[in-house]
């Protein structure tokens, strides 16, 4: 089974911003000599603690820094961009580094309304949903196939239409699964927001799933946080912090920074967090090395896919590494020699 992992690049312990992308930038490089499949970096906009605003630049950098391990996007928000501005972008990654870029592509924004206003210029831009039209462009951009009649057919991204990255559609819904399935792209649902919808949605791709020239057979990953460490009590104390944040998230308590270990441990949940706290089980995979691979090859199973996204949750370094090099052991990632 294949391993990957998700960044948001988040500022953990009082971390500056700098430090957060110097973290980010050793992970991704401990990464691809583990022999981890794919790194994504995602896009969130007017976030405190968060450096994650731009996956295109995040994966130049870190395409640049490595050699095996495929980097992109998970993903651009495209309702935020121009499509062929998006093409541009991946084009010129995947002529840098053949074979090594994905394109994941969300439909939400990734920020709040203003911040949309912002990044969109216009009111119409923000409540008008032309996602699907957006999205055609987007992939017509890199197989050339607009018909006659579009006003742009004789644009191109790129002189080389080979510059092509592979493409994933995002989902925590079907809504995504759909856009997947009826184009031919691969797909990534996120677990670590819908877990519920998980299996049944990335099943239901595997069935719905129509060949294109973007992909002939259907390419599918599992996302979802995993906190792994030497012992069940370690990981659990290590999972702290992400269980406390997701249902600060929960409760609508979105301007505290990210809690550190010790601040998380020592939480006392009232009555509404402890029942956000229980509904985000299925959300997160804690434990030992050896629970941790025995949960995730029977969900990886169920789901039918062969591949698990990781969101990088953990506070701290050390653990952060340790943890990804347990479980890159656990699976027989295809470590650098």
């Amino acid at each position: 089974m294949k391993l990957s992992i998700l960044d948001l690049v988040t500022m953990y312990n009082g971390e500056t911003p700098a430090q957060a992308l110097q973290h980010s930038t050793e992970l991704v490089q401990l990464a691809d000599r583990l022999g981890y499949e794919r790194y994504w970096f995602a896009e969130h906009h007017n976030t405190k603690y968060q450096m994650s605003t731009s996956p295109e630049l995040l994966s130049a950098h870190a395409a640049a820094l490595t050699s095996r391990i495929n980097i992109g996007s998970g993903g651009v928000m495209l309702p935020n961009h121009s499509p062929l501005k998006v093409a541009e972008h991946f084009s010129i990654l995947e002529g840098l580094h053949p074979g090594r870029i994905d394109l994941g592509i969300g439909r939400a924004p990734g920020t709040d309304g203003l911040t949309a206003l912002a990044l969109r210029r216009s009111r119409e831009a923000v409540t008008t949903y032309d996602f699907p039209e957006n999205l055609d462009e987007l992939l017509n951009y890199f197989s050339g196939d607009f018909s006659e009649q579009n006003p742009f057919k004789d644009i191109t991204a790129s002189p080389d239409r080979s510059f092509s990255p592979t493409i994933y559609m995002l989902g925590s819904s079907n809504g995504g699964l759909q856009f997947a399935a009826e184009k031919g792209l691969g797909f990534a649902f996120a677990a670590h927001i819908s877990s519920h919808l998980a299996v049944p949605m990335l099943r239901m791709y595997r069935e719905t799933f129509q060949p294109s020239s973007f992909m002939k057979e259907p390419k599918s990953i599992l996302a979802l946080m995993v906190i792994t460490a030497d012992t069940d009590e370690e990981a659990q104390y290590l999972a702290a912090p992400a269980e406390l944040q997701w249902v600060r998230w929960g409760t609508g308590q979105f301007v505290l920074p990210p809690p550190s270990l010790e601040e998380a441990n020592a939480h006392v949940y009232s009555d509404v967090e402890a029942a956000v706290r229980q509904d985000n089980k299925g959300k997160f995979v804690i434990g030992s090395i050896e629970k941790v691979e025995k949960e995730l090859r029977e969900l990886a199973e169920a789901a039918l896919v062969d591949e698990v996204m990781i969101l990088n949750v953990l506070t701290e370094k050390q653990s952060r590494h340790r943890a990804y090099e347990l479980l890159a052991q656990a699976f027989d990632l295809p470590a650098e020699k």
